[in-house]
Parts: C-alpha cells; structure tokens; sequence
C-alpha cells in the first residue's frame, strides 16, 4: 500500500528531497549536490533516503530545467508564424528599457531569431470580425519552408487573435497534420491577451519550452514508472499550483520559475499552522534571496515578470522578488568608496574566504563568522570554516580602506545586505499599500534564519518565524500545492454599459475549459474549486488591478466597489468622478490534492541548557551568548536572547531582547520588541 510522498526541489547547487510518511507523519531530509542532467540527481536523492517507489502515492517537483534553458539560451529550432507587417513585435516590445539611463545597452534579444520569424497574410478586425481568412496555398507553401528548416516548434501568433482565434487554430490543425511531430502553441490558446507583445512574447516562450519540459517530463515520468511509481508526477508552476505532464503543451511557460515559487508556497503554509494569514517569506540561499507575501492566506500575485528584460511571460505568477543577497553574496568598495554587498557571488567553488578554497574575497557568510553567529563547523556537515580566513579578507578589502576595525567592518557588510533585503520587502509589502508591522515574517533557506530578526527589527515586524528544516523549506512547499490552472478573456467595456448577463455567461464559458483540463488530469467535480476575478481599471488608463467576484456574477456595482477599496489601498487615492472600466475576466480553476500534514510535538516546557556558549557581536557590543543544537530543542522550550541555534541545513540567531520559544509544529517563534520610529 502506497505510504509516501515525495517532493523534490531541483536547485542549481543542491537538489531537496522531503519524503512524508503517512502511516506516523514522519518527514525525512534529503539533500545532494545537482547533476548535469536533473533526474539523476533525483533518482540518485531517493536511492539515497532508500525510497521505493512503489511505495510512492505522490511526487511533486520543482524544476529549474525551463529557467535554465531560457537564461543559457539553449532552445530547440523554432519559428515564429505571424501577420503580414509583424515579424518584429517580439523584439520591438513596449519600446522601453531595463537601464533607461545606459544608452549603450540593448535589451536581450528575442528567443526566436528574425530569420525564422515568418509571416503570411490574413486579418482578423478588433471587434473579432473575420475579414480575411489564412489562403490555403499560402499555408501549404509555409509548411514546405517549415518542414525543409525543420523546426522542431512553432508559435503562431496573429494580430488580433484574442478576439476571434479562428485563424490561428485553422493554421495549427493545418500544420499539424503535415508536421505532426512539431510542437504548436497559438497565442489565442497559451494567453488571449489583447496586448500583442505581452501575448506573441508568452506564445514564443510556451513554444520554445514544449520540446525541453516535454522531454525531460516524459523521461522523468518513465524512469519513475520504470522503478514502481504508477501516477502522474505533479510539475509545480509559477502560480503556485501543479501541473501533469498533459497539460504541459497549455502552460509550459509557466515552468520557468517553478523552482523559487515553492518557497512562497511554504511560507502560506507556515503562517498558517502557525496562526498568522499575513505573513512576508525571506528565503535566502547562497547566491539570492527571493521575498514573498501572503495577505489575508492569499499569495499576492503578477503578470508582471519575465526570466530576461523585454520577454514578458504573462501567465498570473506569484509575486516574487529576487535580488543578488545570499550567504556568498560578496561586500565590495565602488569607485566613490561606499560599501556594496552583491549581487554578484562567491558561488559554491571558491566560496567564501573561510572555506579555505582559495576564495578571498569577503562574503556575509564571512562576516557572519566573525561577529559569532556562525560557529567554526557547520554542524557536521563537514566543512571547517576558517575565522583568520575570513578576518583576512574582510580586512584587506573593506576594514583597511576605510579606516574600521575589522568587527565593525564585518557588521556594515551585514547592515548592507540587511538594508537591500528591506528594500525588497518593502517591494512587495508598502509600495502595495500593506503594513509590514502586520505581518510575520517566515527566515528560510540556508542564510534566512540569520538574518530574519534583523530584518523584521528594521521594518518593525513583531513576530519572527523559522522553520524546522530552513534550508530545505523550498522542497517542503511542494507537498503542499494543488493543480491549478488559470484561464482568462478579454473584455473591454464600461461598468456603466456592461451586462452582468453577459459577463456571467463568458465564466461559464471559462468553467467548462477549467473543468474539462481538471477532468483530463484525473480531478474530480468534487475536488475542484473555481475562483472568478476581474481586472478592472479607471477608463484610459492601461494598468489595472485584480478584484475578486461573486459566483454567479450578479452585480457590477459591487465589482466597482471592490476595485474602489483595492485602488485606495494600493494607491491611497480614488477618483469618483472617473468612469471605471472592465478589462479582463479570469478564472482560477484549483483541483484539491491531498496535502501533507507535518507531525506535532506535546509541548514539554523544560529550559533548555545551552550545549557551548560564545561571544557574539551585535550592535557593537560584545555578548556572551548560548548556544544551542537544534535538534536538542522539544515543543514547549523557550530561549532568551542572545543566542544562536545551529543545525545542519541553517543557523538562527537571537539577539538581545528577543525571546524564543518551539511550538507544537517544532517552528521557532521569535518574538521581538517593537521599534518603531517616531
């Protein structure tokens, strides 16, 4: 009888596996360094924790195989088929820039070369009126070009396609019968999206993606199948839902940041068990760290992002921000003397100075070990660091030139990343209208647990949480996804104009598609859950903001109020004179999977005794601190700052004034005093 599930968290350092055991809620921790080709890291992670995949009821998997393929460009041969007139949409764009003020360099050039952007004639009007039907010759003289360049995958992309796809699905069924082993992607059916760059763009990368996360998807699915695994395997996506190896010909796009949107699907779920609905999620890692939210236990999401500047990929995503501050992120001097920190990294190979690799340049793993808060191993995980390594290089490249010792060096190198990491909460949390002192904040990844409280202490939030396994929280978040798929259409009209009627039947329209994917996934009616939303925006205007509606759809008044509140939230300002417009419809189509549920400990409240203690720096001041192991630390414990709890995965720190205690779910709970600011 099948008793596990399996998540796996492919990164470019390390691949995470969490194995669940039902029979007694068991979680075991798997971690090995990545391979060349993804699934033997995989499969090489469960021989290791002995898995036999017969045993397995489910396996979810965060992958970055289609974000590496687009960073590294290495893409299959593939053409673009558009309009007369617009072969170059994908590299014009919307005509801005990454750097406005560097005039000298040029946005990332388009997936698909000018070469192989093809055109042929036929129009379809704004209104969805088909003037002009694709000429059959014309058709069969593109599949003969197709053919002899041998493309591999193809996206077809027409001007007007959101309003009337007749065209574009004429010309794929056309070509697919003559090229039937191609991969085909229309705009119309990937992302009907009036906008025609953020619509071709989606297309172009859903094309070029096919063939990779195909492949590696049915290869993944084989090997499994061939050691006893017998369902679907579960490929998480930018939405925070999962996706079978079916569906992958709708939405391969959105593989391309499957593996950071774990992270913010664990963070929901830690603030939830732990009883807070908003919370903000920091998962530093080696290299970055990518900060998310949760507000009311709902992931604030975008459209808004891409892997490289100028290709939109505009399927809804969790909104993430990534920035170059991680544990090897390095501390530098710029032209002017001021102290930088990242992006770039000392990486794994050298590493930070105190590995004794042969790095020397300083790093906030660095600095960390200088002020204490690391300890001279890592826990058994066999690697020794090397404080007069790591004071060496803090003094010959930030303390010396300017004039500091070397521990207050060390403590402006973390002050700096402490600040670029706020800016990046600040991001996602105040510039959207949202408090973070309403919040708590979940420190994970192998740096977050050190660097959490100073996080929270710069932006006042109270309450601090880290997780039992920080460095492998990631792979934790995808035992605990849903199937998901999000489909939309293009409205455009006038609130005082629109005919609740009409809106109610295009939902419809969207919920028999959403179930019928749901249905070929093997999801019952039962365990579906459909989530109607309208983009909404003041009239003229192109950006517009999400707000949720009723089932069935009934009344226009109480979507204009709802968008009213989130505009005065978001922007503190509403304009009651100006008429609001409808600008899209979109429907959220959940298939419930059965979730992982993490064992709970008695609380036993016994004051732990620190196993070592140690002077720790904090704020200039030099404090004796206590040290503990994690794994000596029961439901029930409290702790006093300072102190530092080490584990293999990560290292947390609790400074003077804090104080600590381990819930039922074996989370560590800081709670700190506020410091607000007159």
């Amino acid at each position: 009888m099948t008793h596990l599930r399996v998540a796996v968290d492919i990164g470019g350092t390390f691949t995470d596996i969490c194995i669940l055991d039902d029979r007694d809620g068991s979680l075991e921790i798997t971690k090995i360094p990545s391979t060349t080709d993804p699934i033997d890291a995989v499969l090489e992670g469960l021989d290791k924790a002995g898995v036999k995949l017969e045993d397995v009821s489910l396996f979810s998997h965060g992958t970055t195989v289609a974000t590496n393929a687009l960073i590294e460009r290495n893409l299959p041969h593939t053409a673009l088929v558009t309009t007369e007139g617009f072969r170059d949409i994908i590299e014009i764009g919307n005509a801005t820039k990454e750097d406005l003020w560097d005039a000298y360099k040029d946005n990332p050039s388009a997936y698909i070369r000018r070469r192989d952007r093809l055109t042929i004639s036929e129009c379809v009007l704004a209104d969805g009126k088909l003037e002009k039907p694709v000429n059959e010759s014309q058709a069969q003289e593109l599949a003969r070009v197709l053919k002899k360049r041998d493309y591999k995958a193809i996206a077809i992309c027409f001007m007007n396609s959101y309003a009337n796809p007749a065209n574009e699905l004429w010309l794929k069924e056309y070509l697919q019968n003559l090229l039937p082993s191609v991969a085909i992607s229309t705009s119309a059916e990937v992302l009907p999206e009036i906008f025609e760059h953020e619509r071709f763009s989606t297309a172009v990368v859903n094309a070029v993606l096919r063939p990779v996360v195909g492949h590696y998807a049915v290869r993944l699915q084989s090997n499994l199948k061939s050691r006893g695994y017998q369902s679907d395997v579960l490929l998480l996506h930018s939405g925070g839902g999962v996706m079978t190896p079916k569906t992958i010909d709708f939405q391969a796009a959105r593989l391309a940041s499957s593996g950071i949107a774990a992270g913010a699907i664990a963070n929901k779920y830690i603030g939830e068990i732990c009883g807070y609905p908003n919370v903000l999620g920091v998962d530093m890692g080696g290299t970055s760290t990518d900060v998310s939210m949760t507000f009311e236990s709902t992931m604030t999401t975008t459209r808004d992002w891409y892997i490289e500047y100028g290709q939109p990929i505009s399927f809804p995503s969790i909104d993430i921000k990534t920035i170059g501050a991680g544990g090897g992120s390095i501390a530098w001097l710029d032209e002017g003397g001021a102290l930088r920190n990242g992006p770039h990294s000392a990486g794994s190979n050298p590493g930070p100075a105190c590995y004794g690799l042969g790095g020397d340049e300083p790093t906030n793993t660095d600095a960390n070990l200088v002020l204490g808060r690391l300890g001279n191993d890592l826990v058994g995980g066999g690697l020794a660091l090397d404080v007069s390594l790591a004071v060496r290089a803090i003094e010959s490249k930030i303390a010396e030139p300017l004039g500091m010792d070397v521990q207050t060096a060390a403590e402006a190198i973390i002050n700096v990343a402490n600040a670029n990491m706020a800016d990046a909460i600040r991001l996602v949390s105040i510039s959207k209208g949202y408090d973070p002192r309403d919040f708590a904040l979940v420190a994970f990844g192998g740096a977050g647990a050190l660097h959490g409280v100073a996080l929270a202490q710069e932006l006042s939030v109270p309450t601090v949480i880290v997780p039992p396994h920080p460095g492998v929280t990631s792979a934790l978040g995808c035992l605990l996804v849903d199937i998901r798929h999000d489909l939309l259409t293009t409205l455009v009209v006038e609130t005082s104009k629109a005919d609740p009627k009409m809106i109610e039947e295009e939902f419809v329209k969207l919920e028999k598609e959403a179930i019928s994917r749901l249905s070929t996934e093997g999801v019952e009616r039962i365990d579906m859950v459909l989530k109607r939303s309208i983009d909404m925006r003041y009239a003229g205007q192109w950006r517009s903001l999400n707000v949720s509606v009723s089932q069935p759809f009934t009344s226009i008044d109480d979507a204009v109020n709802g968008f009213l509140a989130q505009h005065m939230r978001e922007y503190k300002y509403v304009r009651d004179e100006a008429s609001v417009e409808i600008f899209r419809l979109n429907l959220s189509a959940v298939g419930i999977t059965p979730k992982a549920e993490l064992p709970q400990s008695a609380p036993n409240p016994i004051t732990p005794k620190p196993d070592a203690f140690r002077d720790v720096i904090f704020a200039g001041k030099t404090y004796p601190t206590s040290i503990f192991k994690r794994q000596n630390l029961s439901s029930g414990a409290q702790i006093n700052g300072p102190a530092v709890v080490h584990q293999l995965d990560s290292t947390t720190v609790i400074p003077p004034d804090a104080v600590a205690s381990i819930d039922k779910f074996e989370n560590i709970v800081i709670n700190i005093q506020r410091q607000d600011r007159g």
